[in-house]
């Protein structure tokens, strides 16, 4: 994926308009073009392409702190107290970023104040760049076995590893001394200074170097612009939306197919305790239909009301155990034929009120008893008609 790398003028003086360097690099890393343009124009060409851009070495404020083993939760904490003494203006109006803490204790940072932050993220959403990486100006030189340096606008650039940098303003006097203290092993980038002898790399390398996994572009995330955007808060409305219908949907389909499965357990439960029942409808209703009518006496079918008369008849014909000589259920009626002595033994009628109170109608005949469910209304009509064995007496 191809890469833009943009350097940028002085953040106080630079508009859509100003001509920045830039360079585009291959899936590799080598630079494939480059030139001077401006952010308007860079941005129409540059559409959802990746872009980094390298602050002017006049913003780049970038140095190091050494500090004791501590948390990574707490890394910041102590890096942010102890850039305050570095600051010229308030913490509170700095964006500090900085590296993880090297096995040397090393924790390199940089900060920039919010207000340049701001305004530079609003100058390159409105070019339609897309900040990938914002970085002090030294971190764009390549890493190399040894120290790489270059000169940009007054200011020594040196890129040491791929977290050590430094940018300071340029002094004669300083940079010979510097010359002599980096020895052998340094390499620059485009023309040497005269003086001294030292190895030099391309112009094109001065754009190579490999990020730094960290940088100021975190201050861009949540800046004002971006948490006042109503296109993004739309966005996230229209999401949290779809994701509440999505999950309504599945909810009341899971409900629904749980609903079908117990009514269908239902059903079987019913047609199993009631095998008559030709089809199940409603199981609830059906069930409770089914149970009354077994109670009262009076279900429709014939194998229920002779289940229902013989239950009536134990429980209120004590005297039948082990007396009946003969029992015929027909046309809903159930006649119970005793054996002699059992006959006589029968004359009290007091154990027809439980049978009448049930809806029975009890009648005798030769043999013995018939039972039949008592037409509605019947049943007190027939417990006053019948005369009892003690008014014959």
């Amino acid at each position: 994926m191809t890469r833009l790398r943009i350097a940028l003028m002085p953040l106080g003086s630079l508009s859509l308009d100003s001509p920045v360097a830039f360079a585009w690099l291959d899936r590799q890393g080598q630079v494939r073009d480059q030139g001077h343009s401006n952010l308007r124009d860079l941005g129409q060409g540059a559409k959802k392409q990746r872009v980094e851009c390298f602050l002017h070495p006049r913003d780049s404020l970038l140095t190091r702190l050494e500090l004791p083993q501590l948390p990574a939760a707490k890394i910041t904490a102590a890096v942010n107290c102890a850039a305050q003494a570095l600051m010229l203006g308030a913490s509170e109006r700095m964006q500090v970023a900085h590296s993880a803490r090297g096995a040397d204790g090393q924790v390199h940072i940089a900060w920039l104040d919010r207000e340049s932050l701001d305004a530079l993220g609003r100058m390159l959403r409105q070019a339609g760049l897309h900040l990938h990486g914002l970085y002090p100006a030294a971190y764009a030189l390549p890493v190399l076995s040894g120290p790489v340096a270059c000169v940009d606008d007054g200011h020594l650039l040196v890129r040491y590893s791929v977290q050590h940098a430094v940018v300071q303003p340029l002094l004669e006097e300083a940079l010979d001394e510097w010359l002599l203290e980096a020895g052998a092993g340094l390499q620059w980038v485009g023309d040497s200074p005269p003086q001294v002898s030292i190895k030099t790399l391309p112009a094109p390398q001065r754009w190579t170097g490999a990020a730094p996994g960290w940088g100021l572009h975190a201050g861009l995330t949540h800046g004002p612009a971006e948490r006042g955007g109503w296109g993004r808060a739309a966005t996230l409305c229209a999401v949290a939306l779809a994701v509440w219908v999505v999950g309504l949907n599945l909810y009341a389909t899971r409900e629904a197919t749980q609903g079908q499965r117990l009514k269908a357990q239902m059903s079987q439960r019913v047609k199993q305790a009631f095998p008559e029942l030709p089809v199940i409808l409603n199981p609830l209703q059906q069930a409770r239909q089914q149970i009354a009518a077994r109670q009262s006496g009076t279900a429709a079918d014939p194998a229920q009301r002779f289940a229902s008369l013989v239950q009536q008849a134990g429980s209120a014909m004590p005297f039948m155990s082990g007396n009946v000589q003969e029992l015929v259920f027909e046309n809903g009626e159930l006649r119970l034929t005793l054996v002699a002595e059992a006959q006589k033994a029968s004359a009290a009628d007091d154990w027809k009120i439980p049978l009448t109170e049930a809806g029975i109608d009890v009648a005798a005949n030769d043999q013995g008893w018939t039972l039949r469910a008592a037409l509605p209304g019947q049943g007190a009509q027939d417990t006053s008609e019948h005369p009892t064995e003690a008014d014959d007496e």
